[in-house]
């Protein structure tokens, strides 16, 4: 079995550095060898990529732009009448992955419109992120990249966000019907939506194309208390023979890095805490 491989989500991790190019620097003098990069728009696709390149990271992941943040936007994806607005999105999104060598792309639903009855408006965003769904998954075909569903809880994290559940994407998905779009499984939504982890894990692995992770409730790192065994989640992962990235998107609770580090006895995979940013890995492997 192949050792699991982590990604830092720059827009969660190193955030005591103000830039994005910073936080890549950051992240591979920690060790990290991939990260994720949320919304990188405000920074030049060609200096991101001379970035990755020069510090030695892969950019696995990054997201469509998110609209209007200042006015409640967070994807477009699902939002009623803003169709020309998330095809501008996806266009923007599909030139910095092609620059960044980037293969995945998180096609950001977006949020219930204030004051909207969430059963009322629910069946006419189902229709229009499948709509824009085919659309952009047609486009990421061409340029051969995929497309992620990510569903994100709405009891902690955001309560007005459309896609909620695994479920919900999973059946979106099959009404979609592309290849090129899988599903986003962000560990920490999926059990405060859901719970069952193993199951989930096993029912919806054909069709997830990538897997973040945080503790819970808390959000911090996966080895600080709360309510979930990374230990067990990792080696049912490796049991299972997954061989995307993990992505790190969660709260530090200090200048500490959750990575990977090499392989034990035990449990095939022996995790690590560093503490000082500024020394290079002393780790025996960084996988």
């Amino acid at each position: 079995m192949a050792p699991l491989r982590f990604a830092a989500n720059l827009a969660w991790l190193f955030q005591e550095e103000p830039t994005l190019i910073q936080r890549m620097e950051a992240a591979s003098r920690t060790g990290f060898r991939a990260v994720e990069l949320g919304f990188p728009y405000g920074s030049s696709a060609p200096e991101l990529r001379a970035a990755a390149e020069r510090h030695g990271l892969e950019v696995v992941l990054l997201n469509t732009p998110p609209g209007n943040q200042e006015k409640g936007d967070m994807g477009l994806g699902a939002v009623p009448g803003r169709q020309p607005e998330f095809r501008e999105a996806v266009a923007l999104a599909v030139k910095y992955a092609k620059e960044l060598k980037c293969p995945r792309i998180h096609l950001m639903a977006g949020r219930f419109p204030t004051g909207a009855k969430r059963d009322a408006a629910s069946t006419e965003m189902e229709a229009t992120f499948i709509e824009n769904l085919k659309y952009a998954a047609d486009i990421l075909k061409q340029e051969n990249l995929i497309g992620l569903l990510e569903p994100i809880n709405n009891q902690i994290s955001d309560p007005n966000y459309f896609l909620t559940t695994p479920q919900q994407a999973a059946a979106i998905l099959e009404k979609v019907g592309r290849p090129s779009l899988k599903l986003q499984l962000d560990i920490f939504h999926c059990q405060i939506m859901n719970g069952n982890l193993t199951q989930n894990l096993k029912t919806y692995f054909p069709i997830i194309g990538h897997i973040q992770i945080a503790q819970v409730p808390e959000r911090h790192e996966p080895d600080s208390p709360g309510e979930l065994n990374f230990h067990y989640l990792f080696q049912l992962l490796e049991s299972m023979n997954y061989s995307g990235y993990i992505g790190c998107e969660y709260k530090p609770k200090g200048k500490f890095y959750f990575m990977q580090t090499g392989r034990t006895l035990l449990y095939e995979i022996d995790y690590c805490m560093l503490e000082d940013l500024a020394s290079p890995a002393t780790s025996k492997s960084r996988g």
